[in-house]
């Protein structure tokens, strides 16, 4: 589980910078050469998917939108220096809950 844990935040890390790349350009009028990391860090985002434990690819993404999700909030602060507020940490605490329940509960026969 701690190897999932850990697969999971590299691609909400990944996936995120990628998109963040793209931002730059469009919203902040980066450079575009911002979009060559930005591709490869959406890549290895795609790449990392594939090392979760899980028979089925939809379930393997569905319980990772829950990390995303609270990744996302931590690099709305750390990096964009706003503080989450109450509304944000309850909703990624369910949405991480729920990706919990996804990835922990039992599989039927």
């Amino acid at each position: 589980m701690a190897r999932t844990a850990l697969v999971y935040l590299a691609a909400a890390l990944a996936e995120i910078g990628g998109c963040f790349a793209v931002w730059m350009v469009l919203r902040l009028g980066r450079s575009a050469w911002w979009l060559l990391p930005g591709l490869g860090s959406l890549a290895l985002f795609g790449a990392l998917l594939t090392l979760v434990e899980s028979g089925a690819a939809g379930r393997a993404f569905a319980a990772y939108g829950g990390v995303y999700i609270a990744a996302s909030l931590a690099w709305l602060w750390a990096v964009e220096g706003v503080r989450p507020d109450r509304w944000d940490m309850l909703g990624a605490a369910l949405c991480l809950a729920g990706a919990a329940a996804i990835l922990l509960g039992p599989r039927g026969a």
